[in-house]
């Protein structure tokens, strides 16, 4: 056998230059090659514009989202410095647009330019210019406009500049996404009107000015938040809130380690207690952290230590009851912590995320010392607080022993004393090609059973109809012994997502004990209905068993057509015509199929059973609002609604009507 040449040697090792690094490997620098890439990429050109007014140069910033998908932001601040570098001995714009690692920020720890510095790692323009397909920049400063344009990463026709009258300064950059490097540029206004309420929030008495082309048109939006985040935690809590809210600030210096260099960091936290509304938002150098990291750390350590300090020095705690958790104080917290530093250690270039040991320390020590001053001024409140706090830990206590006892019930293990009755288990353990097969009554039992393969077929049969779920409430589809025991069998729990029934929720789709849920029913009118029960059933209680391909109808042939030599089984009226044209003028027998406790087994096992052979019908509900619409229209209480839609649509299901 002739061997591939497969050569590793020291003309193998090759490196990505210029645009290339980004445009080839855009999810090293953007954490995806994807939409969320893609927002990141124009993140990054709006977090230098927000740098700029934080250091008190302009108060305002203007995003246009044009309608073919390019991108526009203008600040007013000093203007990118682009002209010749003389320490350098290069232009400025060829560092700043063509060089990763270069700008104003790496000076020193405390950069003259921007002293706490959402970019702080000299990527975002460069990676940007680079991952779009074109970009224009225009500048003001010095007494200059200056101009350039980029394609594909490559400058073309240089730095233009020109005197100008024009007495403010700033930057304008419009760019265009590529196609060539995302898979998906169409970023969503929503992703626009949630990234700049979130910077307006942390930029209190910044003004950003959101354009969103529609048409001919622009439709506008305007964020500003006076006093930053103690008007968003006002606006979270609306009237409902249980205390008022409480702004507390600080500067702190130290080091992450002691052979690391000191750093300055700012805390400004707002909160307040509700029980109606809880919510935990944290932002470093303006960045919103979604995963936290140090500050979330923080708030888990000083709320839970402080909290429960206060509670045991006054009592509160019940003879041998356990300590509150952060979940119990969270359920009725609402904070926002936004931080600056001026080193900062960020998980990866997407900034979701804080690791530094010095921000979480002073953090935890900050809100610890702050928290008991608090509930020493204001006694009424420290009381309210610990009230609310052990009514959320008793019935979190009570809402898991209720979520155990009902898991125990719905997806216990299925050993001999939880016995599910006719149940017939396979021999594989192997979940990945396990199927169960959900039969009609036990007769179809007796067949299918001798038609499975029992190495990796189940079979469970459903003993007439079961209860409608849509019309049952949780209480009476839970005393309902077919529903139960399907619930075992399955072994994932239910989903349940209504407020009076949430602690009943025990749903894991990691213990699903099947690859594959098929339902097999009898070709007829009762049979349809059955099969409609059922899913109605995991519709409502295991939805995601069915967004997640798992479920399945088998078809069963509605005739058998026999010749002299070979059998035909056809599963619809034109397969049966079908058939019919192919055999010609040879003589022929034609049944109507029988139910499946009638059908022979290797019939059964050649229609319905084989892998090989069967045909099986992948529950995929393209829409869930029109699923939910439906079911609720033919198995709901809307009656009249019901005769309306059968009387306009009848005519089209005569055929499967079962008149005689």
């Amino acid at each position: 056998m002739a061997k591939r040449k497969n050569t590793y040697d020291n003309e193998s090792i090759s490196a990505l230059k210029g645009a290339d690094r980004v445009r080839k490997r855009p999810a090293v620098i953007f954490g995806s090659d994807g939409l969320e890439g893609c927002q990141h990429s124009i993140f990054e050109i709006l977090s230098n514009s927000i740098d700029e007014a934080r250091e008190g140069f302009g108060n305002r910033i203007v995003i246009t989202r044009y309608s073919d998908q390019s991108v526009e932001v203008e600040d007013f601040g000093r203007g990118i410095p682009v002209d010749f570098n003389t320490r350098e001995n290069r232009y400025n714009w060829e560092l700043v647009f063509c060089e990763l690692y270069a700008g104003g920020k790496y000076n020193n720890a405390d950069s003259e330019s921007y002293e706490f510095s959402l970019g702080l790692n000299g990527l975002g323009l460069c990676a940007t210019q680079y991952s779009s397909e074109y970009m224009d920049v225009e500048v003001y400063r010095d007494g200059f406009r200056y101009s350039l344009h980029f394609e594909h990463g490559e400058n073309v026709g240089g730095l233009k500049k020109e005197p100008t009258n024009k007495k403010t300064t700033g930057s304008r950059i419009r760019w265009r996404p590529d196609l060539q490097v995302f898979t998906d540029i169409n970023v969503p206004l929503s992703y626009y009107q949630d990234i700049i309420k979130r910077q307006a929030i942390v930029n209190e008495g910044l003004t950003f000015l959101l354009r969103d082309q529609v048409g001919r048109k622009f439709e506008e939006y305007t964020y500003l938040y006076e006093r930053g985040i103690a008007d968003h935690v006002e606006e979270l809590a609306g009237e409902e809130a249980m205390t008022g809210v409480q702004v507390w600030q600080t500067e702190r210096q130290g080091r992450d380690r002691a052979d690391k260099p000191e750093y300055k960091v700012k805390i400004n936290v707002a909160l307040t207690f509700s029980n109606k509304v809880n919510v935990a938002e944290y932002y470093h150098n303006s960045s919103w952290l979604e995963y936290g990291g140090a500050p979330e750390k923080a708030v888990r350590s000083a709320f839970v230590s402080q909290i429960d300090a206060y509670l045991k020095q006054n009592s509160k705690y019940k003879q041998g009851e356990s300590k509150i958790s952060f979940q119990d104080v969270a359920d009725c917290l609402i904070i926002v912590i936004s931080s600056f530093s001026t080193r900062t250690s960020y998980e990866n270039q997407t900034k979701k995320a804080i690791t530094n040991r010095f921000i979480q320390e002073a953090m935890t020590d900050f809100l610890r010392h702050q928290l008991e001053v608090y509930f020493i001024e204001n006694p009424l409140d420290a009381e309210k607080i610990a009230a609310q706090v052990l009514v959320n830990k008793r019935s979190r206590e009570e809402a898991e022993k209720l979520r155990i006892s009902s898991k125990k019930k719905l997806s216990g293990n299925l050993d001999l004393s939880n016995r599910v009755e006719k149940f017939v288990d396979c021999r594989s353990r192997d979940v990945g090609v396990r199927e169960l097969y959900i039969v009609e009554g036990d007769s179809a039992l007796g067949a299918c059973k001798q038609a499975r393969d029992p190495d990796f077929q189940a079979i469970i049969p459903v003993r007439g109809k079961i209860l409608n779920c849509l019309k049952a409430d949780y209480n009476r589809i839970f005393k309902n012994d077919i529903i139960t025991d399907l619930c075992k069998v399955l072994g994932c729990g239910v989903e349940v997502h209504t407020k009076a029934n949430k602690d009943l929720s025990s749903f894991d789709l990691g213990s699903l004990r099947w690859n594959k849920v098929i339902i097999c029913t009898d070709a007829d009118v009762d049979g349809f209905q059955i099969r409609t029960l059922i899913l109605t059933m995991l519709y409502r209680l295991m939805p995601t068993l069915i967004e997640e391909g798992k479920v399945f109808i088998a078809e069963s042939p509605l005739y058998e057509i026999g010749t002299k030599d070979q059998t035909y089984f056809a599963y619809t009226e034109q397969e049966k015509a079908k058939v019919l044209q192919e055999i010609g003028q040879e003589r022929y027998t034609i049944q109507r199929s029988k139910g499946l406790g009638e059908n022979e087994p290797d019939m059964m096992s050649l229609t319905t059973m084989n892998p090989a052979t069967r045909r099986l019908i992948k529950v995929e509900p393209d829409d869930a609002l029109q699923t939910a619409a439906m079911f609720d229209l033919m198995l709901g209480d809307n009656l009249s609604g019901r005769k309306d839609y059968i009387s306009q649509n009848g005519a089209q299901y005569l055929e499967l009507a079962d008149l005689s």
